[in-house]
């Protein structure tokens, strides 16, 4: 800012008389407007000013888009969503700022797509938001004489944060960490609650279909638990989740479960069938159905514990959101791992060879992988990856170990 105020210093100017105008300059008291002028400049170039660190090949919406809609590409549809996730992070880091309108860093990032803050997700417990609700701005739109929305578009969209770890809100991030952590379950936080009745209203308000979740590290967390539990009143939403957890406290118990109840499974297949007078004698083939405490009860008992031996709903419709995941990140990393649930079908349906077992729909997701080799954490865990221009999704599978396991209960009856 000093080298600025000598830009009118000629050029000739001896080194004694640049050292008398950089002194003058740094004694002179600073009046309101030069203050104003100074914070105008350092807003200018703070790193995560839209123009500083966002996108650099994404255009605002046009009227070409009443034609071929750029929505539709999901290139552009990620990296706005992405976007949106900024803003949330942002409208708490220009609140503990104490930043102001005029000033602000989080409008920057939804405004260029004709969007509008309509409500901000406060959490009761710090007065912290962890999210916002955008929703689109006719206004802004006609202006630029986009006179409808265009196809693919989302009326709103409800983006959630990851942690920030600032004293102001650090505590309650790690806490909810910590939970799903523990529990693999965020339903206990306040953030979920509040979350929940936010997607309710928009969803109610404009249709499931019109309306998209998105969120990122933890955030991601709350958006897919919040999604499916939207998604088992029927509301089927968009999903759009950026480095979601995958690793908890629950998944290995369960993990260790499941391997257990694999093993017995396998075992009791290489055993005689129960018509084999080895097992059973006459009287206990004619007594019907085993009794809780034997062996093929047990064989029952385990996938039940599960979920896997539900009665299937009658609405099969799938809810499939999209993950997108770094396999150098080893908060998400596990979501690459594919889904075993064929293999456990082989053996289930060699125990259970009655017609009247129903099979439940293979949970799914498109689920895409960014793969670049060994990258440090922040770098693999980082949101400005997925709007970089480099971004190459070197694979994209419809289904995980992991993702099947936190969606079947949306296609079981309790």
């Amino acid at each position: 800012m000093l080298m600025a105020n000598c830009g009118a210093v000629e050029e000739d100017t001896t080194e004694t008389e640049s050292s008398v105008v950089l002194m003058a300059a740094a004694t002179t008291p600073m009046t309101p407007k030069t203050k104003r002028m100074v914070v105008k400049e350092d807003d200018a170039h703070h790193p995560y000013a839209f123009h500083v660190s966002g996108p650099r090949n994404v255009a605002s919406p046009n009227w070409r888009d009443l034609i071929s809609s750029s929505w539709k590409d999901p290139n552009y549809k990620r990296t706005v969503m992405a976007c949106f996730i900024q803003a949330a992070y942002l409208l708490e880091l220009d609140r503990q700022e104490n930043r102001n309108a005029q000033n602000a860093l989080a409008p920057k990032w939804w405004i260029p797509f004709k969007y509008k803050l309509s409500q901000t997700l406060i959490d009761e417990r710090d007065g912290s938001i962890f999210g916002a609700v955008l929703e689109w701005d006719r206004a802004a739109a006609m202006s630029d004489l986009v006179v409808i929305r265009p196809s693919g578009a989302p009326k709103a969209v409800l983006a959630l944060r990851g942690t920030i770890l600032k004293s102001l809100t650090m505590r309650r991030d790690i806490e909810d960490d910590l939970r799903f952590l523990a529990w693999e379950s965020l339903k206990g936080s306040v953030r979920f609650s509040v979350a929940l009745e936010a997607l309710q209203s928009v969803a109610k308000r404009y249709g499931s279909s019109n309306v998209c979740i998105v969120g990122h590290s933890l955030g991601a967390g709350f958006a897919l638990q919040v999604g499916k539990a939207l998604a088992k009143e029927g509301l089927f939403v968009d999903a759009h989740l950026f480095n979601p957890p995958s690793v908890s406290l629950a998944m290995s118990l369960r993990n260790i479960g499941e391997k257990a109840g694999f093993a017995w499974r396998r075992l009791m297949s290489m055993l005689p069938q129960k018509n084999e007078p080895l097992i059973l004698n006459g009287d206990e083939a004619e007594k019907g159905p085993p009794s809780p405490g034997s062996g093929s009860g047990f064989r029952n008992w385990v996938p039940s514990f599960y979920g896997q031996n539900q009665k299937s709903s009658v609405d099969l419709r799938k809810w499939v959101p999209h993950l997108y995941v770094n396999d150098s990140d080893y908060i998400c990393c596990h979501y690459t791992e594919q889904d075993g649930v064929n293999e456990k079908r082989e053996v289930n349906n060699k125990e259970n060879n009655s017609p009247g077992v129903n099979t439940i729909p293979q949970a799914a997701a498109k689920l895409f992988v960014m793969s670049k080799g060994k990258q440090k954490f922040l770098e693999a865990h980082g949101l400005e990856q997925w709007w970089s221009d480099n971004l190459e999704l070197q694979s994209a599978i419809h289904s995980s170990r992991l993702i099947s396991q936190q969606l079947k209960s949306l296609y079981s009856i309790k």
